[in-house]
């Protein structure tokens, strides 16, 4: 377990930063502004950048690069959760101002379910480890704390993992799908979408917005508004990009919950000002879906050759930047071309 100091800093940091954020800075809905949006883009990755330097004095290098892999790792997956946000506010034709509170709100809840989801599904890696096995001298399915020398063959093996397994190979698949998706594929009829049948499932859900309003009183019953069902719609959308961008930072740090959570924290509080820089210059980005798909399916396959091959962390984070670096640059030579 992590030392208290570690913990200690990250709640201050995330309690002081959230209550700038939303106690003084953004106090009311108002349209973001790119020059404020670049702002805070800055601030949020500067933040995160500065608590990992904090991890490398208190834990080391290798607790260092795992921070780093698995937050930019989360960044980069995470861009093409914003692109469907983008889609969903057109779809709902919500305003900018409105905008801004949808995604405060459902970052929100990105801390609830994140949560749920790295910290459960570290406990099921644990559990599903496979047994050791030996075949003609090779040894497969070492301890995965430890790392056996097979000396006449020269090869390594580490433990195979089922759960670690199926993600590599969904999150291969996941990748070869994107990279070959259409735009017709992506259109989606959102007020049909899983999130919006759920809500309407408990409450009547009003054809308006309502200001901000999340709910409103009408002959005492109680009615969710339009921006309810966008907010319930979003974060139902990024529970479903969470079963790509989880499994995907499993592979930086298996048994590490602490790294993993607080960099993917740092992560996504980062996207509500990066939503609007993309939201606002969409068309400077045309390429970076292939960036992205390219990425899922490095790391899955990263995720299946573990037990034999293992990636070193600095080098996986090259790749992962030089892949999304890489995609963008191709989309702006791209545009600047036609």
């Amino acid at each position: 377990m992590h030392n208290p100091l570690l913990i200690g800093t990250f709640v201050v940091v995330m309690v002081v930063m959230l209550l700038l954020d939303l106690g003084i800075v953004n106090k009311s809905a108002k349209t973001v502004g790119n020059k404020q949006a670049a702002l805070w883009t800055l601030i949020w990755v500067s933040v995160a950048m500065l608590f990992s330097v904090f991890v490398y004095f208190q834990l080391g290098e290798e607790k260092f690069a795992q921070f780093q892999s698995a937050y930019w790792i989360e960044e980069a997956l995470s861009v093409d959760n914003l692109f469907v946000f983008i889609l969903v506010f057109s779809y709902f034709k919500l305003e900018g101002k409105l905008q801004h509170k949808v995604l405060f709100w459902g970052i929100m809840g990105a801390f609830i379910f994140r949560a749920i989801f790295i910290f459960s599904g570290i406990g099921l890696i644990n559990l599903t480890y496979l047994p050791s096995i030996q075949l003609g001298g090779w040894n497969f399915n070492l301890s995965h704390t430890e790392i056996e020398k097979i000396s006449w063959a020269t090869k390594q093996f580490t433990q195979i993992n089922v759960i670690l397994s199926i993600f590599g190979f969904f999150l291969v698949y996941a990748g070869i799908k994107s990279f070959f998706a259409s735009e017709d594929d992506e259109k989606q009829d959102f007020n049909q979408s899983f999130g919006a049948r759920l809500l309407r499932k408990f409450l009547p859900v009003s054809n308006d917005f309502h200001e901000d309003k999340f709910f409103i009183s009408v002959n005492g019953k109680k009615i969710a508004t339009r921006l309810l069902l966008v907010l319930v719609v979003i974060e139902t959308t990024d529970l479903i990009f969470a079963v790509d961008s989880i499994p995907a930072i499993f592979t930086v740090a298996p048994d590490d919950p602490f790294i993993l959570y607080t960099s993917n924290i740092f992560a996504i509080l980062g996207l509500r000002s990066m939503y609007f820089l993309l939201a606002n210059s969409i068309n400077l980005f045309s390429k970076l879906k292939y960036g992205l798909a390219i990425i899922l399916s490095f790391i899955g396959v990263k995720m299946l050759i573990s037990p034999v091959y293992h990636f070193d962390t600095n080098l996986s984070l090259f790749i992962v930047l030089g892949l999304l670096v890489g995609s963008v640059l191709l989309s702006v030579l791209t545009r600047k071309s036609i």
